[in-house]
Parts: C-alpha cells; sequence; structure tokens
C-alpha cells in the first residue's frame, strides 16, 4: 500500500522521458523531463542537476527516485567555505561543535567523495580532496576514513595529475600522523575506539567502564582503511615517479594485511572482529588484551559477536578472490544474522548483546547507513571480483532496494542518521536542525559502480560487470562523464526502448563503441578524447562568502524577520526549506534592500540570488488551499543597483516573469568592478521577500586577498596588545569568553566558537564591558548579537553605560537600529559622544533565554 502510493505520488515515468530520435548522447533520454518529474525536489534549480549528474532509468521505481533524492541531497551540504578552499561537505544539516572548519567531519569523507566524483565536473570533488590537507582546522584525522583512498578514487574519474601530484607529501605526512598515534608496532595493527570509527555505543565498548569511548581495538574497518590509504599512497608516488614512497607502502600494506588476516579472523567463527587493545572489566568480568570479541568476559565462548564492519575488508580490493573468508558472507542475507526488512543491521539479530535504542548513536542492532553502504560496496566488489558460494547477484539487488526504500519518511524521500531495522522509522534518530536529510553514507555510487557496474580504472578502458539483472527489460545510464569522455551506457532488451540497438550498447562521446547481447561483463578501449577536459581549473570565486568571520565581504539589510539571519546569505551554503530554516526573510511586506559591502574593488561577473518562495513548497504538496497562507514568495520586481561616484545607479532590473524561486536568479553583469551593490526588491502583495544565498562570482588571484576592515574599531585588541580587556558578569562554559567579542572576528554560527554569551546565567540582565585601558572619544557601537534560537537569543533590550567620576553613567541620546535587537546580524547604538577609558553594555534577556554577541565595534 505505502509503495503504491509513493508510486502514485512521485514516480511518474513514462515514455516521453526518452528522447524522440535523439541526435547525440546528451539526449538519449530527456533529462529536463526526468529531473522536473522529481517533485519532492526542495531545490528545483533543474539546469545545475542537467550539467552536473548523470541520469539514471531503471525499472525499479525505489531505487530510481532515491537516486535522484541522493543527488538532491548533496546540495543541501554542498558547502563553499571560502574563496581558496572552494568546495566541501558537511555530515549534518548544521555545523555542530565538534566538526571542523566550515562544517565537514572526516568520517564520511571518504562515502562522500566516491559520491561526488560522479559529478560531470570534477572540481568540487577535487576542492573538497584538497580541503582535508590545506585548510587549517580540516581535522582530517578526528576520525578513521580512507582520504587518500578516495583522492584516489576520485583521479580515477577525472584524472588530473598535477591534482594528484601536489597532494602526495601532504598524504604521507597525514598517514604518518595516523601512525604516530594509533599505529603499534608490538603487535604490527592500528588501534581506534569504536566512537573514533564512528560506532559510539557498540558492543566491545559496552563491555567496558566507559561505554562510550572505552574499548581501543585493532578494528578490521580502521585497518582496511589504512591499508587502503597505504596503497592508495603508492600508487599516486607511482604515477609521480617517487619509487622509494611507493615501495615503502606497497611494503607496509602487505604487512599490514597479513597480520590483519592473523590475528583478526577467527576461523571458528568464520568472520573478522576487533581485538581489544587493553585489559577491560565490567560488572565483574575481565578481558584480557589481546582477545577478541567475546573470546573473553561476560560472553565468553558465544558464538555471536559479528558486527558489519566485519564485511569492510571487502570495500576494497585487500582479500584474495575465491578465499575461505567468503564464508562470512553466509550471514548476511541470513534473518538470524544481519538481513531486516529495512537493515542490515549493525550487529547479527541473535548477538547477546543486540540492542535497539530510540536514542543517537548506539550501533548494537540499529539500521545503519554508512554501514550500509560499505556492506553493499563490500558486496559489489566481492561479487565483481570473485565467484563466492553464499550470495549473488540478486542479493545485492534486493539489499539495494531495500535500502533504497529505507530512504523514505511519510511518503517522500528522506534520510536521518540511523533507522529501526523492522519498520524504517527515524524515530529517535532524526534530530532537529541537525540529522535532516544527514550526508554520512553513499548510494549514487553504489548504483554506478554496482547496479551498472562501471568500473573506473587508472587507464584509458572502460570496464562494465552489472549486477542489475538480465531479466531487466531496460537500464540506462546517461551522461556520464569519465575521463573526460561522454559516456552512455544502455541495457534495452528489446532495443525498442531507446532505439540505439538490441542489449547492451556503450556509446562515446555520441558514438557507439560496443554492443552485445547480454548484460554480463564487458572491457572496452576508449576512443581519444573528443571533449574539453572533465575539471577545468576553478578559475571564479565567490568573493560574498564569509565563513571566516573577516569584517568584508559584509550584509546589511532593511529589515530582518526575527528567527532569520542576513549571515546566512554569505555562508556558503544553501536550501530552501522551512524548517529547518537557511535563510533571511524581510520583515515586513513593504520594500525592501540588501546592501553588498566588498571592501575593496573586486571584478564581478555574475550575481546569483537564490529566492524563497514557499508558496511552491504548498504546491508541491498538494496544499492548493495553504498557497495564500505562504508569507514569502518572490518579489514583483527586482532591481540590482552599484554605488559610483557618491551615488547608487542602476544596473539591471528584472520582472517576476524573470524571478524564480527554489533556483538562482542570474543577473550577468560582463565584467565589471564593483565595491557595493545594493539588491532592490518589490514584493508581491501581501508577501515578504526572503532568500537562501547571495553570490557574486568573478575571477580573482590566488591566495585570495582580502579587504582589510576599516580602521579606527576602539574596541578592538590585536593579539600582541593588552587593551581594550573584555570581562562580563557572567560567561558559558562551552567557551563563550568575553575575549572573543573584541578578537575582530564575527561568526554568527554556532561552530566556530567565536563569541561571549551569559548562558546559564541566574540573572535576569547581564553585563559586557570594555576596558579601553585610557580615556577615548566614542558616538557609536557596533554588535553583532548572537542568537542559535534556544538558550541564547537576542536580548529584549540593551542599554549602554560609560564609566564616570568613579561610577557608571549612562550615555545620552542612545538610538538603536534596529530599535528592537535582531539575533544573527549588526545592530548599531548611536549616542552624544562620550569620553571614558570604560564602557559596558548591559543585556536584559529575553527570558528564558540568555544573551550574546560575537563581537563589539566602537567607533568615534
Amino acid at each position: 500500500m505505502r509503495i503504491a502510493v509513493i508510486a502514485g505520488l512521485l514516480f511518474a515515468w513514462t515514455t516521453n522521458l526518452l528522447g524522440q530520435e535523439p541526435s547525440g548522447p546528451s539526449s538519449i533520454l530527456d533529462r529536463p523531463a526526468m529531473i522536473r518529474s522529481q517533485r519532492y525536489f526542495d531545490n528545483q534549480d533543474w539546469d545545475w542537476f542537467v550539467e552536473h549528474i548523470p541520469f539514471l532509468d531503471c525499472p525499479d521505481p525505489e531505487i530510481q527516485t532515491t537516486y535522484y533524492y541522493r543527488w538532491e541531497l548533496i546540495t543541501k551540504h554542498l558547502t563553499y567555505g571560502n574563496q581558496d578552499t572552494g568546495y566541501l561537505f558537511t555530515e549534518f544539516i548544521d555545523r555542530p561543535f565538534w566538526s571542523g572548519a566550515y562544517g565537514a567531519i572526516s568520517c564520511p569523507a571518504g562515502h562522500q567523495l566516491y559520491e561526488s566524483r560522479w559529478l560531470r565536473n570534477g572540481t568540487i570533488a577535487k576542492d573538497y580532496s584538497r580541503y582535508w590537507v590545506d585548510t587549517p582546522g580540516a581535522q582530517p584525522r578526528n576520525y578513521s576514513t580512507w582520504l587518500a583512498d578516495s583522492v584516489l578514487a576520485v583521479d580515477a574519474v577525472h584524472p588530473d595529475p598535477e591534482h594528484l601530484s601536489s597532494l602526495l607529501d601532504k598524504l604521507v605526512a597525514n598517514y604518518q600522523g595516523w601512525k604516530k598515534r594509533h599505529y603499534d608496532e608490538s603487535v604490527g595493527l592500528f588501534w581506534q575506539t569504536g566512537h573514533d570509527d564512528g560506532m559510539e555505543f557498540n558492543i566491545a565498548s559496552r563491555q567496558t567502564q566507559d561505554i562510550l569511548r572505552g574499548a581501543p581495538s585493532y578494528r578490521p574497518s580502521f585497518n582496511a582503511y589504512m591499508w587502503a590509504d597505504a596503497r592508495a599512497i603508492a600508487q599516486i608516488a607511482a604515477q609521480d615517479g617517487k619509487p622509494e614512497i611507493e615501495k615503502e607502502f606497497n611494503d607496509f600494506a602487505d604487512q599490514l594485511r597479513t597480520t590483519m588476516l592473523a590475528k583478526l579472523w577467527d576461523p571458528g567463527r568464520k568472520f573478522f572482529f576487533p581485538m581489544f587493545k587493553n585489559k577491560e572489566n565490567r560488572d565483574g568480568y575481565d578481558i584480557s588484551a589481546g582477545t577478541l570479541v567475546y573470546q573473553e568476559g561476560r560472553f565468553a565462548g558465544d558464538s555471536h559477536g559479528r558486527e558489519l564492519i566485519g564485511y569492510v575488508p571487502w570495500q576494497f580490493p585487500m582479500l584474495p578472490p575465491n578465499s575461505t573468508y567468503e564464508q562470512a558472507w553466509a550471514k548476511l542475507m541470513d534473518t538470524d544474522g544481519f538481513y531486516a526488512d529495512f537493515g542490515p543491521t549493525t550487529v547479527e539479530r541473535n548477538d547477546p548483546m543486540f540492542l535497539l535504542q530510540k536514542s543517537c548513536c548506539w550501533w548494537s542492532g540499529q539500521s545503519w547507513p554508512y554501514a550500509t553502504t560499505q556492506t553493499l560496496k563490500a558486496l559489489a566488489n566481492l561479487l565483481q571480483r570473485s565467484e563466492p558460494k553464499f550470495v549473488t547477484p540478486e542479493d545485492y539487488v534486493k539489499l539495494l532496494g531495500i535500502y533504497a526504500k529505507s530512504h523514505r519518511k511519510d511518503g517522500k524521500p528522506y534520510l536521518a542518521e540511523a533507522l529501526h531495522p523492522d519498520t524504517g522509522s527515524f524515530e529517535g534518530h532524526d534530530g532537529y536542525n541537525h540529522s535532516e536529510h544527514y550526508f554520512h553514507s553513499g548510494f549514487c555510487d553504489l548504483v554506478i559502480t554496482g547496479l551498472v557496474g562501471v568500473q573506473p580504472l587508472h587507464e584509458d578502458r572502460l570496464v562494465l560487470h552489472p549486477l542489475a539483472p538480465e531479466s531487466w527489460d531496460y537500464l540506462a545510464l546517461d551522461g556520464l562523464n569519465i575521463r573526460g569522455r561522454d559516456v552512455s551506457i544502455l541495457w534495452d532488451k528489446t532495443g525498442q526502448r531507446y532505439r540505439r540497438g538490441q542489449g547492451l550498447t556503450v556509446w562515446v562521446d555520441g558514438k557507439q563503441i560496443a554492443q552485445q547481447m547480454d548484460l554480463k561483463p564487458i572491457a572496452i578501449e576508449l576512443p581519444a578524447k573528443t571533449s574539453s577536459p572533465s575539471s577545468p581549473q576553478r578559475p571564479r570565486v565567490n568573493h560574498l562568502v564569509n565563513n571566516d568571520g573577516n569584517y568584508y565581504p559584509r550584509l546589511q539589510a532593511s529589515s530582518t524577520q526575527p528567527g532569520t539571519s542576513i549571515a546566512k546569505l554569505q555562508d556558503g551554503n544553501y536550501w530552501y526549506m522551512q524548517h529547518p530554516p537557511n535563510r533571511w526573510e524581510s520583515a515586513s511586506n513593504e520594500p525592501s534592500w540588501i546592501e553588498l559591502q566588498l571592501g575593496t574593488a573586486r571584478q564581478i561577473d555574475s550575481v546569483h540570488l537564490l529566492f524563497l518562495d514557499d508558496t511552491i513548497e504548498c504546491q508541491g504538496h498538494g496544499q492548493a488551499a495553504d498557497i495564500a497562507k505562504a508569507q514569502v514568495a518572490v518579489p514583483e520586481t527586482v532591481k540590482l543597483e552599484a554605488y559610483k561616484n557618491g551615488k547608487w545607479e542602476s544596473i539591471l532590473e528584472l520582472p517576476k516573469a524573470s524571478l524564480r524561486g527554489k533556483s538562482p536568479t542570474k543577473f550577468a553583469l560582463g565584467s565589471g568592478s564593483f565595491e557595493r551593490l545594493r539588491i532592490q526588491m518589490q514584493p508581491q502583495s501581501g508577501k515578504r521577500v526572503g532568500l537562501t544565498e547571495i553570490q557574486a562570482w568573478g575571477p580573482a588571484p590566488s591566495p585570495y586577498p582580502l579587504a582589510p576592515g576599516p580602521s579606527g574599531n576602539l574596541a578592538y585588541r590585536a593579539p600582541e596588545k593588552e587593551y581594550p580587556k573584555a570581562s562580563a558578569s557572567h560567561s558559558d562554559r562551552f567557551g563563550g569568553i568575553p575575549q572573543k567579542a573584541n578578537d575582530g572576528k564575527t561568526v554568527f554560527d554556532p561552530n566556530p566558537v567565536n563569541r561571549w554569551t551569559s548562558y546559564e546565567s541566574t540573572q535576569s540582565e547581564d553585563w559586557l564591558e570594555l576596558d579601553l585601558g585610557e580615556p577615548k572619544t566614542f558616538s557609536r557601537l557596533e554588535l553583532a548579537i548572537y542568537d542559535d534560537r534556544g538558550g541564547v537569543q537576542a536580548p529584549e533590550s540593551y542599554r549602554i553605560e560609560v564609566w564616570e567620576d568613579g561610577r557608571w553613567a549612562s550615555v545620552q541620546q542612545e538610538v538603536h537600529l534596529p530599535e528592537k535587537p535582531a539575533g544573527g546580524q549588526w545592530n548599531q547604538a548611536s549616542f552624544l559622544k562620550a569620553k571614558s577609558s570604560k564602557l559596558r553594555i548591559i543585556f536584559k534577556h529575553k527570558l528564558p533565554a540568555k544573551s550574546g554577541v560575537s563581537e563589539v565595534m566602537l567607533w568615534e
């Protein structure tokens, strides 16, 4: 019943989506029609999808819809960090305190790189590869990941020897960093905690005193990652002409594999298990160092203890084909093992510690997309490289279908952190403004390399080993950009669906280069490239993004609706959903403006306005009666102005017919130099206007030259200076300290922590004081008021006092703009000139919330 309803809502696939007598590979499938049929998409930038993704046509509606959903999902996590870093991906929809610079977390980086390598332009995946070794604060070793292997996997699709060579020494340094901290010479293996392996509460840690971070172990997952990274570094070194590095890492990888097979494989239970590093004890049960899970302790001798991480060695070509180790796969499709209707389960079903929890991070039975991706990747590798007795291609397709239907909530595509393996419910694993559309796994890569069977190589050959059933009438992957060629792969059983011939045909740059009548493996020499390079260098930057808290670029708005923030328009990340919000909205339905202040002249050739339109969301959900209730819609008109010769001059004006909600409206400016721009918006009658991002693109040198902030800020304390000193009546215990309020950085997001707050204060008012060190004259104050919409919010009010004749006195004729304090943006207070060595801002809290600021600026 559920599937039928979804099919009726989402999967309107008809033959009119196929090209009619197409003339080239780009029109085998009608890509615009196919992507527009995804009526649940929040991001309706159809042109972006047509330009960037390979298109799939298959008879399984669950797999097909999830495939397109997963491409839409990554746009919610695609983040432009800064002008030098370029693109990266977040894991959560927010940027939690444990994430690195700009919100990325290393744990899913391997999945994210394997997924994003199939974007037709390799710039995004290559930027993200560089991020981990070039960007300060990236934290590549906070969690286990297979970074070097993933970088090499990107290069197999988008070859770039110069890029790969530039990363080699940094990947070696990263590996040596892991080795120094986590390699045990006496054992010959790497150790890792389950927590830092991405598995917080697990069946090993739950047998120790610290169930969250305990049980450091020699884990099959982490050692497989380190084997894969060593092999990848060796291959990169070989391509770069560094035979010494190649030999060092190949030799180390061989030793690591030999030791892992000898020590982590249990021939009795026929599976790979973690081996405890230390002696452990819980509830009177001892576990000796060097024993595998359940060899000792409370469950000593139990025949279970298997976890999905035991399949990770097959995620990489680590194990010989047709070996005795393949007995481990007997448990995958067994209902007493890992199989479940929305599985697989992270721990086998009859394990004595099998446990399902409605709270975060218990990996003792939940269905976990991160591990499901690994298991399917491992299964595909096994099936494509061996002849296993215990699993079949039919099992792969079945599990891929289960995984596809696991991406559903209330009948619509969705994914959170984990789900119940029997019901598919995300309950307990779906935190608001945190876990929505969670990007901690892969799917499209599984379709491309497993179902369709594309095996990317570091040479000009295309190898296909499809796992899709030959009983399917059709299957198409259209517009795959691999090694600079435009590739389309078609399975047409009768030849009538695509009219490109019967059976399996392969097209490269518009020409058929292979055909066979069965859906079996095939290897093809790729013809010489006729298209342009797949991933050109990034010549243009977004001048407006500001994730580093610099004074410029900055935005000012005519008004801001409470609960929204002007800072969201330059955080490099966008989505159009109402909940959770990532938006600025005007506070009224009056004409509104936003000013873009760049601080110095920048070459800008294109401005993109990503307008909200909540009426589209209502229509998409079939709630036509609610359209009138939607408060935010695209403007009636938009005018772009530039500040020149002391006045604002109109550049371009667009009417409503040219404006698009839930996708970029682009102003092409040709070539020009601009320091200040302004967007004038006339709203529709009765509606307010809103955006999720503004981008200003143009060329720039590298490294990017920052615009200096204005001189004369009396509140700023340079790193080497004693004054001005900041202090407060109360400071939170999470890092929100007064010294962050005058360090010259402004960050409105929770992470990185760059603010002072009075969170957990017991008072109705709190103050922030600046000691200037000597008397100064000033008449204007700027406050970057912090608001996390929870325990810290914009104050009810604030007032300013100065130290005068041994007491605090109010400034005179104090005027605030905006009149009511607004969070997530700059607020300004002007007053009669005062001269003093100290001033303080007194915040009257909007109880029960408390107040905070990211930065204070003081001007003469």
